[in-house]
């Protein structure tokens, strides 16, 4: 009956189903033969081809490490930097260093230049000593040390600063921030006693293993036996340096003296003399000395070795008198040499406006005649505001009651507030009901606790507002909160400042409205691609022996146009701390726009407050900056400016600075009002290069209700002018107990304001208007602290 309409089931399976029905989903042998299976030899030989590829892997991996150890022990490598660092004040470092100097001596006398070579331990070796109380010459010295010692008093009778006193923990903490080495606690002042000796060392070791890392050995340090045996450990491990230092050749200077180029130009060449370290240094490279600033070589003198490891006693004394004799010199290329490029030179007529053209004068007259015919149509019972948001093709005429107000400021769209509120029937006002007075018998309090504003003084509003203020605000929870002033128009006051619909989503061109010195400054289309692009630049320079320097020579650097205050400058320097060079990748001269993220430092307690001057330590580098502070939003592409640094938690500090690659630790220190010495104010690392970061200023305006009914309320104190409440009229308003509305009008001559909200607002509510502003990181006057004067 149905035809093809029937319904047909699938067959039942039973039990006794025959043997071919069985099968009937199996391939039968002889089409098995006919399906082409993959060959095996080509399935064996990527099999052979990937084993084959992870053994090279292996193999390169185990040639690196063991030409790292090679070139860091043996004895090409350069001497060892052992720092001595007194926990307490109680420490004499002097007498534990002249005892490992006696050890590593071949005369055991103790007196070496530049280092100490000893063929017993077959270890070459510089011993420093860190001054007790100088932050500055301590950090330097961590950053070119190889080794830090820690050395601890056990007979120290202070209960508090058992082991390390108050200095000691701070400058425990830069270390940690700079990253440390390879560390050792020497233990000095033990008991002679067996038993004694061995529980107080234990009771220092306990004391002090948690501000240390796990590997971390102790040590005793009274004896020769105790010494000896710590320098034989110390130098069968391999040390480890923080891997900040890896990618950029440095050297720690030896001697330092200059050569008058010329008098009348005030500029000297400047010669450094030391070890190579890390990696190769290229003598078409731009170098950088700590604190001075960057310069150019104009030559290097590869010098024989003053301190060899083996060489024979009547060798080295009848070369005492030609210590600084040259095996080769090499000089820059003029056209492989780096250029030293700091600032880019803007063109003046880049933003120049040409005459228009006769064509484009009639145009622009013809557009406008149609402007003008063209009237905007609107829907029956829009209102003002809705009407502000009806986006149209051409710039249309407003309607006769709007041309009769201002304009208002510039509001930038993003996504609507009172949609994702769910009240926009509350809002959709025809003008009757929005024009119902607000003296209503349905007010919630029908006079506020404020007196009349029409017959106050200037004064009498001033404190009044004060009085407001201190009640309803406090500055911790409202950071942003500013008045308005009496004197100035709003309008002109807050003239950079616009409001978003959206702190997160909406639109900020970070090309708009940049200030003169991002005409100065250099960017990146893509710095992920620029580092990895330098990075093996620098590696194939390293391969060049014609204009490199290998690590571990001992070399002189001619260093140019230096200024002759600045010279003299480093030679006082030399005897507090060591004064360091290091080689610049290529653009690492050039300005631009740094990130940090920066903490402030547990040991500071004054504000620190944003463009104020400071000192910043990036890796071997420092440069003078007066960075602004900013939070770290994933989720927006615009960030807010905070005023302070706040302690606890972490911050990005924007500031104008050479470009350096990432990653670097960074040290920020604060200048002292005397200008003679700084303080650690922060720490954190380098984050990234981009000109482009949008930091935004917010400020908050208030005002608070006079009158209240329903969802109207009669707002004052926020603007003292009703010219001011029009050009503002477009920017939303809320309130701190979670209300959102709009300006609707202006009421009288003093600035008060009808506003519709989304809910009732209460009496003692404080309504408010938030308006942001871009905002860069100050110039700073100098680059560099040792300037010349």
């Amino acid at each position: 009956m149905g035809g093809s309409r029937n319904q047909v089931n699938k067959a039942h399976k039973t039990r006794f189903a025959s043997k071919s029905s069985r099968n009937v989903h199996k391939i039968s042998s002889k089409d098995k033969r006919k399906i082409v299976k993959p060959d095996r030899n080509l399935t064996k030989g990527a099999r052979a081809a990937r084993l084959q590829r992870n053994k090279m892997m292996r193999e390169q991996k185990r040639a690196e490490l063991l030409k790292e150890k090679r070139a860091s022990s043996g004895s090409n490598s350069p001497p060892k930097v052992i720092v001595l660092f007194g926990l307490s004040g109680s420490v004499d470092l002097s007498v534990l260093e002249q005892d490992l100097l006696k050890l590593l001596s071949a005369d055991g006398t103790g007196v070496v230049f530049p280092a100490v070579a000893s063929l017993e331990y077959k270890l070459r070796a510089m011993v420093l000593k860190a001054p007790h109380g100088d932050v500055l010459a301590c950090m330097e010295m961590a950053k070119v040390a190889d080794l830090i010692a820690f050395v601890a008093s056990a007979s120290s009778t202070n209960e508090e600063d058992c082991y390390i006193d108050a200095f000691g923990s701070h400058c425990l903490s830069v270390f940690r921030a700079l990253g440390l080495p390879s560390t050792a606690v020497l233990i000095r002042d033990l008991s002679g006693d067996l038993k004694m000796k061995n529980d107080s060392k234990k009771a220092c070791a306990s004391s002090l293993a948690s501000e240390f890392p796990e590997d971390c050995k102790f040590y005793p340090a009274d004896t020769k036996d105790e010494l000896h045996k710590f320098l034989w450990i110390f130098k069968e491990q391999r040390l480890s340096v923080p891997h900040w230092r890896n990618p950029r050749p440095y050297l720690m200077a030896q001697k330092v003296d200059m050569v008058a180029d010329n008098p009348i130009s005030g500029k000297c060449t400047l010669l450094l003399s030391g070890y190579i370290r890390a990696r190769s240094l290229s003598v078409n490279q731009l170098v950088h000395i700590t604190g001075a600033g960057d310069f150019q070589l104009s030559k290097i003198e590869l010098l024989k070795d003053p301190c060899p490891l083996n060489v024979r006693k009547d060798l080295m004394e009848s070369d005492e008198m030609n210590e600084a004799q040259v095996i080769s010199c090499l000089t820059p290329d003029p056209m492989e040499q780096e250029t030293l490029l700091v600032e880019n030179v803007p063109d003046p007529l880049a933003g120049e406006q040409t005459w228009p053209t006769e064509a484009e004068m009639a145009e622009a007259e013809r557009n406008n005649e149609e402007r003008k015919l063209k009237r905007k149509t609107l829907p029956k019972g829009t209102s003002e505001y809705q009407a502000a948001w009806i986006v149209e093709d051409s710039d249309a005429d407003v309607s006769e009651s709007e041309n009769e107000e201002d304009d208002g400021m510039v509001l930038d769209e993003g996504e609507n507030a009172f949609n994702s509120q769910g009240h926009m029937d509350e809002f959709e006002l025809d003008d009757d009901q929005a024009s119902l007075s607000l003296e209503s018998d349905e007010e919630t309090e029908t006079h506020s606790m404020m007196m009349d504003p029409e017959n106050l003084t200037k004064e009498q509003i001033e404190d009044e507002i004060r009085k407001i203020k201190e009640a309803h605000a406090e500055d911790e929870e409202f950071p942003d909160e500013v008045d308005t002033p009496l004197d100035v128009p709003a309008r002109k006051r807050f003239a950079k400042y616009r409001g978003l619909k959206s702190f997160r989503t909406s639109s900020w061109d970070p090309k708009e409205s940049l200030p003169q010195e991002y005409a100065r400054i250099f960017a990146f289309d893509n710095f992920t691609r620029t580092q990895k692009h330098v990075l093996s630049r620098a590696r194939e320079m390293e391969q060049k022996d014609d204009e490199c320097i290998p690590a571990g020579s001992y070399a002189r650097l001619h260093i140019r146009e230096v200024p002759i205050g600045v010279a003299n400058k480093l030679n006082l320097v030399t005897k507090t701390m060591p004064v360091t060079l290091c080689g610049l990748m290529q653009h690492e001269s050039k300005i631009s726009v740094l990130h940090f993220s920066i903490k402030k430092h547990d040991s500071y307690t004054a504000p620190i407050k944003a463009k104020e001057e400071m000192i910043f330590n990036l890796g071997f580098r420092q440069f003078v900056s007066r960075p602004i502070f900013s939070s770290d939003s994933i989720n927006a592409d615009k960030q807010k400016m905070e005023r302070f640094l706040h302690p606890g938690r972490f911050s990005v500090a924007s500031i104008y600075a050479p470009i350096s690659f990432p990653p670097l630790p960074l040290i920020a220190l604060k200048i002292k009002d005397d200008t003679t010495s700084a303080t650690i104010a922060a720490i954190g690392s380098l984050r990234s290069i981009d000109p482009d970061r949008i930091i935004l200023k917010k400020i908050i305006l208030t005002g608070y209700p006079q009158r209240v009914s329903k969802l109207k309320a009669t707002v004052r104190y926020m603007f003292h002018n009703p010219e001011d409440v029009r050009w503002f009229k477009p920017v939303e308003v809320w309130s701190k107990c979670g209300r959102r509305g709009r300006i609707k009008e202006p009421v009288g001559t003093h600035g008060s304001m009808k506003c519709i909200l989304n809910g009732i607002l209460q009496q003692h509510d404080t309504v408010c208007m938030s308006l942001f502003k871009r905002t860069y990181p100050k110039w700073p006057e100098k680059w560099f602290p040792i300037t010349d004067a």
